[in-house]
């Protein structure tokens, strides 16, 4: 009798959105994660994806108990969908002992936009402001940015520019104000203030609060991300971003308008290292 134990293989779902019959077709090989799986499958990890929706969730429920850990690849929102069923779903598995990454609680405290008004106080922060309600929203984000010049309204929970807004006032039109989506293919809007704190209003909804920050005019010099492991500083992207800028008169679909690559750097890349320091030294080390 062959009494020799057979190695631990630990079993992985990685979650993306999709309908039943991409959930039926979905192998490692045919996703768009396939190089995800193809990592986990060199170092021993048995993984295999797990496709969701709110039609067949139990379905799912089942197949995430019986894996020892989740990788989630939700947006916050996909085509009017939230994540609100999904995240009781995850919340419900976690309880139940597989390892849940994200967890949805940890994307309230950390995936959020809540995040830069929670550290308004460290390096990056700026004159940012919060409205939990739609009063509050209406009572004194007017006066603000008529005061203070341009302004970026952004929903708590959203993804590739959905619900993040430019807003300025115009001259000698104390009603209207001019707005652009931050959205691919977005013009700018003149419309009546009224009618953008209208169009904010279903925000509180799903995220519970919008946040409120002046508008950077370095914008067209590129975003900087900084990739942490722990406290540390695992390296760096740079990408040219067009979302918030008005397009050229080619229109928003012109090769111009497009975002630049992200450019990669490693963690010793010589042009970043007062940010690391920053990063490693101050802010993020508690």
């Amino acid at each position: 009798m062959d009494t020799e134990r057979q190695p631990f293989r630990p079993s992985l779902a990685i979650l993306s959105r999709g309908d039943a019959a991409t959930r039926r077709a979905a192998t490692p090989h045919n996703s768009r994660f396939v190089r995800v799986f193809e990592a986990l499958a060199a170092v021993g990890i048995d993984a295999r994806p797990a496709i969701y929706d709110e039609s067949f969730p139990d379905v799912v429920r089942d197949q995430l108990l019986g894996v020892d850990g989740v990788l989630v690849w939700v947006d916050p929102i996909h085509q009017g969908k939230t994540r609100a069923e999904l995240d009781a779903l995850l919340r419900d598995v976690a309880a139940r002992g597989p390892w849940v990454s994200a967890h949805p609680d940890v994307i309230l405290k950390m995936g959020v936009k809540e995040v830069l008004y929670q550290t308004r106080h460290l390096g990056w922060g700026a004159d940012t402001h919060r409205y939990d309600t739609a009063a509050a929203f209406r009572a004194e984000f007017p006066q603000r940015v008529l005061a203070d010049g341009p302004r970026v309204l952004k929903q708590n929970r959203g993804n590739g520019g959905q619900g993040v807004w430019k807003v300025e006032s115009l001259p000698n039109a104390d009603a209207t104000v001019r707005v652009l989506h931050a959205q691919r293919g977005s013009f700018p809007e003149d419309i009546p203030l009224e009618a953008l704190l209208a169009r904010c209003e279903p925000y509180f909804g799903w995220g519970g609060c919008i946040i409120d920050q002046p508008f950077q005019a370095r914008l067209p010099d590129g975003m900087i991300r900084c990739y942490m492991s722990g406290h540390k500083v695992a390296g760096f992207g740079h990408q040219s971003i067009k979302a918030l800028i008005p397009p050229p008169p080619q229109g928003p679909e012109a090769p111009e308008a497009q975002p630049g690559p992200r450019i990669m750097h490693g963690p010793d890349a010589p042009q970043f290292q007062a940010l690391r320091r920053l990063m490693e030294g101050e802010w993020t080390r508690r």
